[in-house]
């Protein structure tokens, strides 16, 4: 193939259909299938990315190697294929936006007069096109975030309409929906699914494939119906129920032969055997196992989808582990000594998890404090690491006012502190410590038992770190730094080896946990969980 081919991938109806879980099953079934591919996401919001958005708002910030803070989504295309996006992958309205205006400042339109189309939607489609151009790719897939009617959205949706026309049988479309059941009619209804369509076609744009949200089977009568009112072939319309893990997605997917339809679509044929050996088998270990281990998130964002790489990685963990993860979120903001037992009673293991700002964090220091105590396996993740820290510096070593100068500016002990780097910045976005950092482990510790090598990269999003002068006191009273980034000599991990397994990490190794690749820190942990569960 020399010509990239581009496959986008539109929602209607409601948002939170799973259009990244589609992106990314179509991106592993052609990846099975022998061809390289790529995924990316554009967003219709303003903000440049999502790295200053409230996880309440927009769910967690995932970060790419090469630095990028980016929507969730690009953790489902990695997980699901392996593959290593970056900045290119990841577009939204202020990106667009931004790049526009600075070339206007710069005198780059020659005086012409700004306007969405043609300069905004030609702005869209170069960062559209940029991944194809490169040559490594056989196909890219592009999802286009929000829902069809979304007015923010409409000059991405004119930018396909436009390239659809310019790539001729280089460009498919899939577009995803839903079929509500109205219990009371005991009925599937597919109007909405129509209206979705018509607003496309009205737009421009008629889908090359149609992909039916629904939670239950849909009849094969169904499925024609709505073939025939929206002009799409029979064979075109699939549907993608309500299943008991997103990873069961691409199998059935491809037994309704998404990928084939889309090959042929290209005019391609499917030559290429479906090699599904090793996935199939994760779903076949994931559905044997019985045996079930407890894990505690320890947190203050009450919402799935902030903690959502962890949770995956937990799971996949979980399966290597030949067990089921049931996580159970602890509202860190309501922790107090008094009902810290209560809160943890029956838990396998902690995850003390990654944040920003003051509010819980208190609760999560006594969290911290009952499972080293209580040799609980524990798991910190960034502010996690730093929440330990503080932790052992107030009640082991006693410097009882310890905390971070982001909690506490005028506590007289920063056992965690700004870079010297960081002290001058004043503007908030994409202006941490982001993106992969090698880091070498200390042979014999915990660490390094895990991931049996050094040095080892993962990827940060920080401001603040452990403060290294302190490093020897921490050390001495039986905490000790089992990982150094080796350049800047910055703390990554910190042990205490007279618990079972009681680690926190500067960065955040649920970045690169796969389905194939589980990330060895998380296999390790939930292996130590499972050691002390009383469900095994």
């Amino acid at each position: 193939m020399n010509q990239a081919k581009y496959i986008f991938v539109t929602g209607g109806v409601v948002s939170s259909l799973g259009k990244g879980i589609i992106s990314a099953s179509i991106g592993k079934l052609l990846q099975a299938r022998g061809y390289r591919i790529t995924i990316q996401k554009f967003d219709p919001y303003i903000n440049i990315d999502p790295g200053t958005l409230n996880p309440y708002e927009h769910g967690e910030c995932y970060v790419t190697e090469d630095g990028c803070e980016t929507d969730l989504d690009l953790g489902h295309y990695e997980r699901f294929t392996d593959i290593r996006t970056s900045t290119a992958n990841n577009v939204t309205t202020g990106k667009v936006y931004q790049a526009v205006i600075e070339r206007e400042r710069k005198g780059g339109y020659l005086g012409r007069t700004i306007q969405v189309v043609p300069h905004i939607t030609d702005e869209i489609k170069r960062r559209m096109l940029r991944l194809g151009a490169t040559g490594d790719y056989d196909f890219i897939i592009t999802e286009i975030g929000g829902t069809v009617g979304d007015i923010e959205g409409l000059p991405f949706l004119e930018a396909v309409r436009q390239l659809k026309w310019e790539l001729g049988d280089d460009a498919v479309c899939v577009h995803l929906t839903y079929v509500p059941y109205i219990a009371a009619a005991g009925e599937l209804k597919t109007k909405p699914s129509q209206h979705s369509v018509k607003e496309l076609q009205g737009l421009g744009l008629q889908p090359d494939v149609l992909v039916l949200r629904s939670d239950r089977e849909l009849g094969r009568g169904l499925l024609d119906k709505v073939g025939h009112f929206c002009n799409v072939e029979k064979d075109c319309v699939i549907q993608s129920i309500d299943l008991p893990s997103i990873y069961e997605v691409p199998i059935k997917m491809a037994e309704q032969n998404l990928d084939a339809v889309i090959l042929r679509k290209f005019g391609m044929t499917c030559d290429n055997p479906l090699e599904l050996d090793a996935w199939k088998k994760f779903i076949r270990r994931r559905e044997q196992t019985s045996k079930e281990v407890d894990i505690a998130l320890v947190g203050k964002y009450d919402l799935q989808d902030a903690y959502k790489s962890i949770l995956e990685c937990l799971s996949q963990a979980a399966t290597y582990n030949d067990c089921k993860v049931r996580t159970h979120f602890i509202q860190s903001e309501y922790l107090t000594h008094s009902n810290i037992a209560d809160s943890l009673s029956g838990m396998d293991g902690v995850v003390i998890c990654p944040g920003f700002g003051q509010r819980g964090t208190e609760g999560k220091i006594i969290a911290a404090e009952y499972c080293r105590t209580h040799d609980i396996p524990t798991f910190g993740i960034c502010l996690g690491m730093q929440i330990m820290v503080i932790e052992f510096a107030r009640n082991v070593l006693g410097l009882e006012d310890a905390n971070s100068s982001e909690m506490d500016p005028k506590s007289t002990n920063h056992v965690i502190d700004l870079m010297e780097e960081q002290k001058n910045i004043t503007q908030m976005g994409g202006t941490m410590r982001l993106g992969a950092y090698y880091c070498e482990l200390s042979i014999g510790s915990r660490a390094y038992d895990a991931y049996g090598r050094s040095p080892v990269k993962e990827r940060h999003r920080h401001r603040y770190e452990f403060s290294s002068p302190y490093r020897r006191q921490f050390e001495q009273a039986g905490m000790l730094c089992t990982g150094v980034n080796p350049e800047s000599r910055l703390v990554e991990i910190v042990e205490v080896p007279a618990c079972r397994w009681y680690v926190g990490v500067q960065f955040h190794p649920e970045y690169t946990g796969t389905v194939l690749n589980p990330n060895p820190l998380f296999m390790a942990f939930v292996r130590s969980a499972v050691g002390s569960s009383a469900n095994q």
